[in-house]
Parts: C-alpha cells; structure tokens; sequence
C-alpha cells in the first residue's frame, strides 16, 4: 500500500548547528522570531566518506525500503528490501494508546475510574511491524536550552492545545515555531513566580523549595511540562506525566522542548515508580478527581511520597465557594487527615499538605478503621500493571539523603542491599560507567548538545545515569519489571525513571529521545518469545529514537552480530568498536545511529 520513496540526508555538524541557534536567537532579540531557520532543516547530503548506502554528495538516495502498512505476524520475517515503512499517517503511531483500539475495549473498561486512559496494548496480530516515518517538514529539533522556550511547529503541527490554552500562556504559535512562555492554567503569569510562591508556602516566607527539601518532584497532569522546565533552575528533578487525552499531544510538546515526561494516567492501576520516591507531588488542575472511589487515588499519593513529603494542590476546591467545591474540599481534609497529613498552607488558589511520618497516628487511625495498613508484601513488589490498592503503607525508606546530589549519585543506597546488591559491586558499577560515558561522547563525536533527551533501557542501579549527570541531558532509567527491581535504589541516588517490560512498547510518542543505551537487554529478553524477540524491540527502538539518534548497544557476541546484520534494515547505520566490560574483558560495542529518511 502506499507510493512514494524514501529519502535520507545526513546532518550538518554539531557546530553548525550552535551557530544556525546563536544566529536564530540574535534574529529574535533583532525583533523576527528566529529568522532563517534553514540550518536547523536536514536536507543536505552526507559526506563522501559515507556507506554505499547513503546518499551522494548530488542529491538524496533512494532506499529499497518499501511503504507497505505491515502488521506483527506470528513469524517474524524481514524482508530483503529492508523493513517497510508505514504509510505517512502512522507518523505519530502509539501502539499501547491507540485510539482506535482502546475504543474496541471501551465496553469493557470502567470508565467511571477513566480506565481508557491507561495503558492498553493490542495484542501481537493486531501491532504494526513498519518504521513508523517523520511528519512531512519534519525538522531536527532545536537544542537545549533553546528547545525550553521553542519547537519547531512542523514537528508537533497540532493546533488545539494553543486554541484552547494560549490564553493561559500554555504554548502560542509564532510562524514556524511554538513559543512556550512558561505559563500554565494556575500560572498564567509564569512559572517562576508560582514556584516561588510554592517556596514561600512551604518554608514559611524563608527560602525556597530546594530549601524545603524538595528534590525529586511528580507532576501530575503536567500540560506542556513547563513547571518542570522552571525547576530545573533550582536543581529540582521532575518526572512530569499527562494522558493521551482532550489536550492533544501535551506530552509530545513536553518531550520535543527536551522536558523529562511521559504518557501515562492515575485511574485504576499503581503508577510505574517505587514507593516513597518523591519529594512532592503536584497537580495544578490536572483533572484528577481525588475525593471519589474513597480516596484511592490519593493513597496512591501517600504510597509514591517520601515520609515529609508535599502534596501540592492548585484546583477550584482549594479556594472557590461555589457549586460542589466546598463538598469536595471536606472529603480531601477528611481524607488526608485519616493518612496523617497535615494541611500546611493554604491561600492564592493553592493548598499544601505534607505527609508526615507517624506511624503511631496511622495505626491509631488503623484501629479506628478511618483506613487500612497495607501488608508488607504488597508494598514490596514493583509497581508494574498493579491493581490500586485501598490502604496505606507504612514507610520504610527512611535513608538520610545526603547533602548533595553530587554525594547522592556516589552514595550506597540501602535498598540495594536487600536486592543482593553489595557496597561493593556499587562502587564497581559507579566507576564503570564513569570512564565508559567518557568513551561514549569520544565515539559518537557530537557535540554534548546534540543529545538532550536520553533512555537507559536497562538501567541497573543507574551508573550510565549518574555518570551522564554532568551533561546538559536527562536520563530515563527504565528496570524492566522481569528482572531485579533495583528502582528504588535509583531514585535514592536522586535521579528517576519507571519500570517497563520490553515485550511491550513504551508509553511515549515517536522520535522523542536523542540517545537510547542497551546494555544486555536483548539477552534478557531472549528467552521471552514472542513479542520481545530482539526484531521487536529494535522496531520499538527505531519508533522511539529521534533521525540521526544514537542506539548503543552491548550484549552477547551473538546478539551483536544479528544487530548488526539487521541494522541497515532499519536504515540504522553502524559501527562497532571494542571496549572493555566492568571486568576488564574486550566485548564489541554497537553505535547505530539512525538515518534521516522521510517519505516524499
């Protein structure tokens, strides 16, 4: 199905590209919002140096590749001609919140608790197996941190959210461009100043919200991810989340600015992150109905917060008068009273709790049946497709963080321990990846802003993260749900991430991380079957990952070969080099890096 052909160029230099932003911002501030945007564009041809299947230095290559709408058979067979590629209308393709299959399931979801807003993925037949192809002017994304304040509109050319948004200063359409000014529905205004406020709430008008302690923040409902954007100042990590809902592709907007985010949505099953990981969680009209279903969705809440933690509230109940609010606000103070919150603040339209760690109050209130303690078990497993649960954990991470996230990242965590994990082997796994990432940036040769947005598909205890630390990049450190969960030792080190199974694709749109780092993953996964052989997650890969992105990969000799053989079929192009393992053995090394290909 389908015409056309497939074309691939190769991008300018690094260089180039800082200078095409220096000249766009000096064009803004001369009064053109960011001038001739050309340089950004890639269009050209790779240099002579390139494979016999890259393009000539005269014009754009054609590839054998053909567009063929193909679906996920039982027998995974890759053509000669390379895997299809999807016809252009699966640009944004995601396959575990696809639209038109959740409304198949829609009977069967309760969608009074908006299940439809979970994740739901088809089952194999129904899957497609085809790259999923740029928008037509798609364009190389603009760096960081000039990506926080401007996208290119071609690459999110959805209108909606600025239509409805703009007058609350969400996103605005300037040209060629989206202009993101930093507001959002309670800070029209600018975040900085509702962050500051935030600071003033929570330390009694004497610091800010770092001083709070506030260090690890879960936005809930995010929008264009701006709160997120503005904490970054303050050394303040956020993982921000919104469904893929009414307010169309807020998360692809969040991710194109280079903010940390995903898809996802609190309704019936427990959030991917551990227990007690955040500092604060925020929600500023995120369209969550915590008061209803007994106040499910707040212990869910209580389970995510750290002991002294803070639930930010800025929604119509704290603060109007009118229809139902009043009701509302009762049931949330009687329902944080019951998990021994205490209501800290309360003025300019915004309400604070902060958890407080008291277990004598929360077996009290046990005894008086206002809740429920959770088991120990439950508590325990990782929170992967897990149903809600209607109770209240007792806190046991109670690690002294250090003072700073520098001592953090080197810091054993003791969680660790409890997963087999020794002081040691830490030490061993921290200093591994320091000299590795340094090796890492040599062989890519890209200059550091080129990678803003980065995924450890198999994150470990999250050395590769910690080492990136230093860099001008976030790092999403996924723990396969399959293998030990070690996530919570990853946020004790004061970075983040969630927990996935790569025999399903991942809650996030196309082209919307720089970098993607696969170290053993596919041997893992090898003995899953059908669904996560190692052609599928390469296809999840290849959806996921930006043109001209990198995909490094260490593994078995084996599964290094058959990458590299099937490589060029997904239009990655590939070296590999020998770098030693954490036990000082030479293991070959693949860098993919993906073509800049699209449909004419």
């Amino acid at each position: 199905m389908g015409g056309g052909y497939v074309l691939f160029g190769s991008a300018r230099s690094g260089q180039m590209i800082m200078v095409a932003l220096v000249l766009m911002v000096g064009s803004f501030y001369a009064g053109s919002i960011f001038g001739n945007n050309s340089p950004i564009y890639i269009s050209q041809p790779s240099s002579s140096n390139s494979s016999s299947s890259s393009p000539s230095q005269s014009g754009p290559s054609n590839f054998a590749n053909k567009i063929e709408l193909t679906y996920r058979r039982t027998s995974v067979s890759i053509p000669e001609s390379g895997v299809n590629v999807c016809p252009l209308k699966f640009n944004e393709y995601i396959p575990c919140h696809n639209v038109t299959y959740v409304q198949q399931l829609l009977p069967s979801l309760n969608l009074s608790r908006r299940e439809e807003l979970e994740r739901h993925c088809p089952p194999l037949e129904q899957r497609l197996f085809c790259l999923v192809p740029p928008p037509k002017d798609y364009k190389i994304p603009i760096r960081w941190p000039t990506s926080r304040d401007y996208v290119w509109r071609s690459n999110v050319n959805h209108t909606h959210l600025a239509e409805v948004k703009g007058g609350q200063n969400w996103v605005h359409e300037q040209g060629q461009l989206w202009w993101f000014p930093g507001g959002g529905t309670h800070f029209k205004h600018g975040a900085p100043e509702y962050i500051q406020r935030l600071g003033n709430m929570t330390t009694n008008e004497t610091g800010d919200l770092l001083s709070a302690g506030v260090e690890q923040v879960l936005d809930v409902g995010c929008g264009v991810a701006s709160f997120a954007a503005y904490l970054l100042p303050l050394g303040i990590k956020t993982m921000s989340f919104a469904p893929k809902d009414g307010h169309e592709n807020q998360i692809q907007f969040a991710l194109e600015r280079g903010i940390r985010a995903m898809i996802s949505a609190i309704a019936t099953k427990q959030m991917p992150y551990p227990a007690a990981s955040f500092d604060m969680v925020h929600c500023s009209r995120c369209r969550v109905d915590w008061h209803e279903n007994d106040g499910v969705l707040m212990k869910e809440v209580n389970r995510l917060l750290r002991p002294n933690g803070y639930f930010v509230y800025s929604a119509p109940p704290a603060y109007r008068k009118d229809k139902d609010f009043p009701v509302i606000w009762d049931k949330l103070v009687n329902l944080t009273s019951a998990m021994c919150w205490k209501l800290i603040s309360r003025k300019v339209q915004t309400a604070i709790w902060v958890k407080e760690d008291d277990e004598a109050c929360l077996r009290k209130n046990a005894e008086l049946e206002l809740i429920t303690i959770c088991d120990v078990e439950d508590v325990s497993k990782a929170s992967w497709k897990v149903p809600l649960r209607d109770c209240v954990d007792i806190s046991e991470n109670r690690q002294q963080k250090p003072s700073s996230l520098t001592d953090r990242l080197s810091s054993y965590p003791t969680s660790l321990r409890e997963k087999g994990i020794s002081e040691d082997e830490f030490t061993l796994d921290t200093n591994f990846w320091r000299e590795q990432v340094n090796q890492y940036w040599e062989l890519m040769n890209v200059n550091k802003t080129e990678v803003r947005n980065v995924m450890d598909t198999n994150a470990f205890i999250g050395g590769f993260a910690a080492a990136m630390n230093s860099y001008p990049l976030w790092v999403m450190n996924v723990v396969p749900a399959t293998m030990n969960d070690t996530l919570s030792g990853i946020y004790q080190r004061g970075l983040t991430g969630a927990y996935h199974d790569w025999c399903e694709p991942f809650s996030t749109y196309p082209r919307t991380y720089d970098l993607l780092h696969a170290d053993h993953l596919f041997t893992h996964y090898k003995i899953y079957g059908e669904g996560c052989l190692l052609e599928d997650i390469m296809l999840e890969m290849d959806r996921i990952i930006r043109p001209q992105g990198f995909i490094i990969i260490r593994d078995e000799e084996s599964i290094v070969s058959r990458v590299r053989d099937l490589a060029p079929k997904f239009l990655w192009e590939v070296e590999a080099h020998e770098l030693q393992d954490k036990y000082k053995k030479t293991e070959t090394v693949l860098f993919c890096r993906k073509k800049f290909w699209a449909i004419l």
